[in-house]
């Protein structure tokens, strides 16, 4: 079988082929965008693998490859230290380096799931995207205020309020605060909007996923973290433990270890940062709902303010670790057996349970 590595960009892509022995069989400049690519591919000795670099669109070269290619592995580009950490990066020498990983079968692989997943990935990336936006304007209203020295509404109304809205209107202010004000509240409403749009799309989706409705069974979990931790995970069985799903969205720790000198620093945030943000804000709520995951989060602190954030960090992986296999087993949430025990399992019996002493020591390199 040949191995093909492809350096893929809009107007130009470098193709490299390497026989079966690993030799170099062909070398071929394309200049176009994608479908003068695949008809370039289309020409290609039979059979043959192929593996590219993940970017913007490549769920969509994957679809096209895989009609055409015996395999296609899609390279995650932050582990390619081989090519973007080189010190002579051309699209012929690294397109050459990705068929020589993929003909050794060294290839660091992203998950591509399918193309209703990955719409629906997007969506949930434009709420977050509107929701920022939403909230930065916000804030600049309150900039807007805080200069001619208002730094809340009387009472305990909220800006965004109709109370709020009057208050707002009724304020006297210089003729360019006003505009600012009145502009920044058009696009706070306009966003308030495109996001409630987005959200009913959701829904939609939402109600009609199994898995979304069994994490909502979680206290403090609600449809948006748990759509955003469904459609992440995709299918939960290509994780080989629990513990992995924790990894792959970065609440690990980075690790330095060598001989008898291990370090443990900061979380990796690997992985998409919206899930990790909304599993946050669903710990929060968490622990004020369920008394079990309190005692876990204050286990965790060991009484010290300052371990908050840490204890918050912890008590977030620990329940990613327990929606995974939530979703591997089929369960609901159940946090006791008979015994009174945390008893979450996946399948073949690993239970989800609170860290001893040691991994609550681990937990205290963790940061936010």
């Amino acid at each position: 079988m040949y191995s093909v590595g492809i350096d893929v960009h809009a107007k130009r892509s470098s193709i490299c082929i390497l026989d079966q022995n690993g030799k170099l069989h062909k070398h071929l400049q394309v200049r176009g965008t994608w479908p003068k690519l695949m008809q370039a591919i289309d020409t290609l000795p039979r059979p043959f693998a192929v593996c590219f670099e993940a970017s913007c669109g490549y769920g969509y070269l994957h679809d096209e490859l895989a009609r055409r290619a015996a395999s296609v592995q899609v390279a995650h580009p932050g582990q390619l230290r081989l090519i973007f950490r080189s010190k002579k990066k051309h699209d012929r020498v690294d397109s050459r380096k990705l068929a020589k990983l993929l003909y050794l079968g060294e290839v660091p692989q992203v998950h591509v799931p399918n193309v209703d997943v990955r719409g629906w990935r997007k969506l949930i990336e434009m709420r977050q995207s509107l929701v920022s936006k939403r909230a930065a304007c916000k804030n600049q209203v309150r900039a807007v205020l805080r200069a001619i020295g208002v730094l809340a509404a009387p009472g305990r109304a909220s800006l965004w309020s109709k109370k709020g809205r009057a208050w707002l209107k009724d304020q006297t202010l210089a003729s360019s605060d006003r505009v600012s004000l009145d502009l920044l509240l058009v696009q706070i409403d306009l966003f308030h909007e495109q996001i409630k749009l987005l959200e009913r799309e959701l829904e939609k989706i939402g109600r009609g996923q199994p898995a979304v409705q069994r994490l909502m069974t979680i206290p403090g979990v609600g449809m948006r973290t748990a759509e955003a931790f469904a459609a992440y995970v995709d299918n939960v069985s290509r994780f080989a433990k629990v513990s992995q799903v924790g990894s792959y969205f970065g609440w690990v720790p980075c690790q330095d270890s060598s001989s008898d000198r291990n370090r443990l620093g900061h979380i990796t945030r690997d992985g998409p940062s919206t899930v990790r943000k909304l599993l946050c804000e669903a710990t929060h709520t968490a622990i004020r709902k369920s008394a079990f995951v309190r005692s876990w989060f204050e286990r965790v602190m060991r009484n010290d303010p300052e371990r908050k954030k840490i204890a918050i960090v912890a008590t977030a992986h620990w329940l990613t670790r327990v929606m995974a296999a939530m979703l591997r087993s089929g369960e609901i949430w159940r946090h006791e057996d008979k015994k009174g025990r945390p008893r979450v399992t996946a399948s073949g019996g690993e239970r989800i349970s609170p860290p001893e002493d040691t991994e609550s020591r681990r937990a205290g390199t963790l940061s936010s």
